[in-house]
């Protein structure tokens, strides 16, 4: 027979009662957390590719930061925005959850600035993201060990063609061996630099001549974009030229794009198709083949018409990942039913809270599915 247990004191009695409150706010705090998103703003730990594992491991459900009817499952890894006016980068999960956020406090030196990021992406080592700060005339590597700007070329405000100086540089890469490409618009020119340097290693297109000649000069070009052979892909404003260029920086072809105002940022989908967004409003996303042969255009009107959209790139499903810049929100489009399938950001409302951005201007995937991840810049 068991003993008859002694009848527990007051004290005995409160501690237990207040050993379950504390227990029942914790489960009711972990609750809200959970259907808000929560965890807080996560700083890079470790490579892109281990981080993308924990991340699909320890996100939400809640889809509360996305637009009505998004689908998580048509990203394959969270996508990096270049939010430009609210000067920030992010990070986010398929299902909306901010996992990370660049500058925060104590990230930037002091006196040090980032301002209106214009694109983001990562090296393809994945430890790095090379910003294009297009109206502040400067490019910035960003270490993700440590949060820090390790390497800047251009001056922070200051337009010019001399030495480290920019003119609304666009789409900065980085190549596997460390040299970065960059678009320099304004200054008509395509270079190369090699950090921790700051001189120009190659240059094509003569500075300042700003019409589109083949071999010698560019009109206005806004992106030099890999192909999987080597070549690479490059945009002229100016006349809406769509050029190939082999390695050596010799044009193999050219043609323009198709129905275009603005092309911007065209890159390939497969050999002989390209992607490019058109910068306009109402604006448009289009494929089209290496000869201006259009092959699907995507420019709704209505409630879902895209305003100034610049950067569209391909996703291993066939959909479209894509910034629509002065509609406040990237989406991704299914090219078969021409539906939005997922929006980060509320169309035509700017704002910094989580699920909202301001004049969103480029994007990435998180590595395996990197830009520079897929293609091959040496």
């Amino acid at each position: 027979m068991s003993k008859p247990r002694s009848r527990p004191t007051r004290r005995q009695i409160l501690a237990r009662r207040l050993g379950a409150i504390a227990i029942l706010l914790i489960v009711v705090i972990a609750a809200i957390a959970l259907a808000s998103g929560g965890g807080g703003v996560q700083h890079h730990q470790g490579g892109a590719s281990t981080r993308a594992a924990q991340t699909s491991r320890r996100t939400p459900a809640s889809t509360a930061n996305l637009a009505a009817g998004s689908d998580p499952s048509v990203l394959p890894a969270p996508v990096l925005i270049a939010d430009s006016d609210n000067n920030r980068l992010l990070e986010v999960s398929p299902t909306g959850r901010i996992l990370w956020e660049f500058p925060r406090p104590g990230d930037l030196a002091p006196g040090q600035t980032f301002k209106t990021p214009d694109d983001a992406f990562f090296a393809p080592s994945g430890h790095q993201i090379v910003a294009t700060q297009e109206e502040d005339f400067v490019i910035s590597v960003i270490d993700l060990s440590t949060n820090h700007i390790t390497y800047r070329y251009g001056q922070p405000g200051i337009p010019g063609s001399g030495p480290d100086q920019l003119d609304n540089p666009d789409d900065a890469l980085m190549t596997r061996s460390g040299k970065i490409l960059l678009a320099d618009i304004k200054n008509c020119r395509l270079i190369t630099i090699q950090p921790p340097g700051h001189e120009i290693i190659s240059q094509l297109g003569q500075t300042g001549v700003c019409v589109h000649q083949p071999d010698v000069s560019y009109g206005s070009p806004n992106g030099r974009f890999p192909m999987r052979n080597g070549d690479t892909v490059v945009t002229e404003i100016n006349g809406d030229w769509i050029d190939v260029l082999s390695p050596a920086g010799q044009v193999l072809s050219s043609a323009n794009a198709p129905g275009f105002t603005y092309p911007s940022d065209t890159n390939e989908v497969k050999p002989g198709v390209f992607l490019s967004a058109d910068f306009t409003d109402p604006g448009a996303i289009e494929t089209f083949t290496t000869s201006g042969q259009l092959l699907w255009r995507y420019a709704p009107r209505g409630p879902n018409a895209l305003n100034s959209p610049s950067l569209a790139e391909p996703l291993p499903n066939g959909d479209v990942l894509a910034n629509d810049d002065h509609n406040d929100r990237v989406i991704v489009i299914d090219p078969h039913t021409n539906k939005i399938v997922w929006q980060y950001g509320h169309t035509h409302v700017t704002g910094r809270q989580p699920g909202y951005l301001s004049d969103p201007d480029g994007v990435d995937l998180a590595p395996p599915y990197s830009l520079l991840s897929r293609f091959t810049l040496r």
